[in-house]
């Protein structure tokens, strides 16, 4: 869905997945600084949202995800994970309850798939699951800001800001009163600042939540069954993942950032060295420059200077080896 903020000064379109939204409107460190200050907002209304209702749709949800749902305080934000019977993610969910709804935005383009897939586990639970893609967009207002919230908006409040659920005809009226806007960019540059994962970028067909840190902000570990358990808990109690996630420092003085699935290897063995990883998602930092998230095989040194193609790239450590 194309947003009506596009029609903004300055705006330039996002591609690929995240089309329909602005990449950013002119000026993109500009933006991320007044992210990190508390202030503006960002057009998220390129997500799905999908919603929950019925009384019993803690417990139902909680019988499918990797979260602990079936008590969830209304007004609480939580995360969560839908696997496959081997343990790979197939969808990630970040949700809120209302105390009569459950609401969930979720990437762009996968709501449908995900309805299929809740649709499929109903049974006898009263439970209704709907796609409210067409009424309501998401809005991403950063940490510290004070803008206000619309009475009776589903808010998703966390570290890093809080995600409203706004009624889609309000988008251009809530810019125009809470502005200004910035776009993905910036908020792509905070999250890779952040280290925080997305799916369908620091994941693939064999991902699995250990390799990513999501054991605890969106995995559970003391809950009951759910389909892809079983290779949770044998890899946290009798394992490690085969990848873990780092973050990267890249090379200023490259022109070009390495896209997404660019090769890693040792800085040593050069370009045509022996493939360790690959980038995952890389962007421009207004405070630290060229920067990157990226998998690689456990067991490569944490200190390890690597390649991303060409570009040299100094790691941090975000999921222990």
């Amino acid at each position: 869905m194309k947003s009506p903020l596009l029609s903004l000064p300055g705006a330039v379109p996002a591609e690929g997945v995240d089309e329909g939204v602005a990449a950013h409107y002119g000026d993109l460190f500009r933006e991320q600084r007044a992210l990190a200050d508390g202030a503006g907002f960002v057009d998220l209304s390129h997500r799905g949202v999908v919603t929950v209702t019925g009384a019993d749709r803690l417990s139902w949800l909680h019988l499918l995800l990797t979260q602990h749902v079936s008590e969830l305080p209304a007004g609480r934000a939580t995360e969560a994970l839908i696997l496959s019977a081997n343990g790979h993610i197939e969808h990630a969910l970040y949700l809120v309850d209302d105390g009569e709804t459950m609401w969930a935005h979720v990437e762009p383009g996968t709501q449908d798939a995900l309805i299929a897939y809740l649709e499929s586990m109903k049974f006898f639970y009263r439970v209704e699951v709907a796609d409210r893609t067409a009424d309501f967009a998401v809005v991403h207002l950063p940490a510290g800001s004070i803008a206000a919230v619309p009475d009776g908006a589903a808010v998703r409040e966390t570290p890093h800001g809080r995600d409203v659920f706004l009624p889609r005809a309000d988008l251009s009226s809530y810019a125009e009163a809470h502005g200004p806007a910035a776009g993905l960019l910036a908020y792509e540059a905070l999250r890779v600042e952040h280290h925080v994962p997305r799916l369908a970028f620091e994941t693939d067909h064999r991902t699995i939540p250990h390799e990513l840190g999501w054991i605890g902000s969106a995995v559970h570990l003391q809950k009951g069954c759910y389909r892809g358990q079983e290779t949770v808990a044998r890899v946290q109690n009798l394992g490690k993942p085969p990848r873990r996630l780092v973050f990267l420092h890249l090379d200023g003085s490259d022109v070009h950032l390495p896209v997404h699935g660019t090769p890693l290897h040792l800085a040593a063995d050069g370009p045509e060295g022996r493939k360790l990883g690959f980038v995952t998602t890389s962007v421009r930092h207004h405070e630290l420059g060229p920067i990157a998230l990226a998998l690689i095989k456990r067991n490569v040194p944490v200190d390890a200077e690597l390649l991303a193609g060409e570009t040299a790239a100094a790691q941090e450590t975000v999921v222990e080896p």
